[in-house]
């Protein structure tokens, strides 16, 4: 006689399968079930597999096999290419999406999640099959892109450029908090920018009028480590879908400061 543990157990089984079959597109569930069981062994060896590999393998097994799609459809959207471009423009900002730059940032993208994925590993290949499978999360591309663009941006300004910043904006609070803060946090910790005689106030604060001087690939390297993939897509997010939501007076920020500074 069957013991009915074992009933329970199967049902569990098949409502765990389903429940996991039922996240899948409807063509590739469908795909999924027409294997025949040789080959859905050789699909099990590739799940433990990226299971098992640390993040920075994932993100390139999956740059190396995914990229490539995701890059012909955004080539293919002229429109949010070209607006994306304009909005850059609008903040002295001039990168051309080319294929090469598309696929660099998309294979950046895999990489900045991995990083993030040390704090939450269970989210990073959720978001990665998201960035494959779904057309709301491709479109976050140029989300990203976009704030990362301005991200950097903001690490090559001085700390009297960021305030003029940040006067401009409504929420001037929340902007420093978000943004300010973590950018010249990072300055301080990696030694781009020392405050020398910062607790004096008569003192003539150099520091506070010097443009840091980073390299491209520093640069990279500092905003991936100071904002998650998160902050800086919903940052691109906010500028895209309201254009005027950073205010940004080119002539008034990087005005030349004529007197000493006192803060």
């Amino acid at each position: 006689m069957r013991n009915p543990r074992d009933s329970e157990l199967e049902l569990l089984r098949i409502t765990t399968a389903d429940n996991v079959l039922e996240q899948l597109p409807s063509e590739a569930r469908l795909w999924f079930e027409g294997l025949p069981w040789y080959q859905r062994r050789y699909v099990l060896s590739l799940c433990h597999l990226m299971c098992v590999a640390p993040p920075e393998v994932q993100a390139e097994f999956l740059d190396e096999y995914t990229a490539d799609g995701i890059v012909s459809r955004k080539l293919e959207d002229h429109e949010a290419r070209q607006r994306v471009q304009q909005l850059l423009q609008g903040f002295n900002i001039h990168v051309e999406l080319t294929e090469v730059v598309l696929r660099s940032y998309i294979r950046q993208f895999y990489i900045h999640s991995a990083q993030d994925a040390r704090r939450q590993p269970d989210l990073y290949l959720e978001s990665a099959l998201k960035l494959v499978f779904s057309n709301e999360e491709r479109s976050n591309v140029f989300n990203y892109i976009s704030g990362f663009e301005l991200l950097k941006m903001m690490f090559r300004m001085s700390w009297l450029q960021h305030e003029r910043l940040y006067r401009l904006q409504r929420n001037q609070e929340e902007f420093i908090t978000t943004y300010i803060k973590p950018i010249q946090y990072a300055h301080r910790i990696n030694h781009i920018i020392v405050p020398k005689d910062e607790g004096i106030f008569f003192a003539k604060r150099s520091y506070f009028v010097q443009e840091p001087a980073i390299s491209d690939r520093k640069l990279v390297e500092l905003v991936m480590a100071t904002f998650t993939t998160d902050v800086t897509s919903n940052f691109g997010f906010s500028i895209i879908r309201h254009p005027h939501s950073m205010v940004f007076d080119a002539d008034y920020i990087y005005k030349p400061e004529q007197e000493l500074i006192f803060r």
